[in-house]
């Protein structure tokens, strides 16, 4: 398999920590979406990372559909239940941190432009869906070890994107200030993802 990927990308973070937690093999080929000689859109027409180009040539995009792909893929490190409330709560906190990362990457992106040209406005309304976000997986985690209680899932993978990504994109952020059940659980996802921070990130 082949994943295209950027090193920065929070969502290319999480398929990379699947494959680590799943122990599967893979190559990845850097890619910048942003340059004119870039190949992903021939693969993915949305001209997006992360891209998984599987073993028969197929390609899968969207961080959702790849980490479930690849969760079928190996009975090692179950991440995702197979049915019932448990697995729709997985999917819930996955879409909660994946909607967090989209207002994340969508600040960074405005202030890219020229600055007569940002929407502080703009800006705001998503500063406030982090802001609530956060809020909410603070409470629904309490005093449980992961999010799903016991048991180290995609939630907690997900949601340790999320926080990885405030501490690199937005350190003016305090969250941990605000957030001790996230904090918490952000000192165990770190030490058991310390293998993916062995590479520096690429602007």
């Amino acid at each position: 398999m082949k994943l295209l990927a950027s090193l920065t990308s929070p969502f290319v973070r999480k398929v990379r920590i699947v494959m680590a937690e799943k122990k599967l093999d893979f190559d990845m080929q850097i890619e910048n979406v942003w340059a004119p000689d870039c190949k992903v859109q021939e693969i993915n027409p949305l001209g997006k990372v992360p891209c998984l180009v599987t073993e028969d040539g197929g390609a899968l995009f969207d961080s959702r559909v790849i980490v479930e792909y690849l969760d079928t893929l190996s009975p090692v490190s179950r991440l995702i239940p197979s049915g019932g409330r448990d697995r729709a709560a997985v999917k819930c906190w996955e879409a909660l941190a994946d909607g967090t990362l989209d207002a994340c990457v969508i600040i960074v992106k405005e202030l890219q432009r020229p600055q007569p040209q940002q929407s502080q406005e703009w800006i705001a309304r998503q500063y406030g869906k982090i802001d609530a976000a956060l809020n909410a997986m603070e409470e629904t985690l309490g005093d449980q070890s992961y999010c799903m209680g016991v048991n180290y899932s995609l939630a907690d993978i997900a949601v340790g994107c999320v926080l990885g990504y405030l501490d690199f994109r937005f350190p003016h952020i305090p969250w941990r200030d605000v957030h001790p059940n996230l904090t918490r659980l952000d000192k165990k996802l770190v030490a058991r993802q310390a293998f993916i921070d062995s590479e520096p990130p690429r602007a």
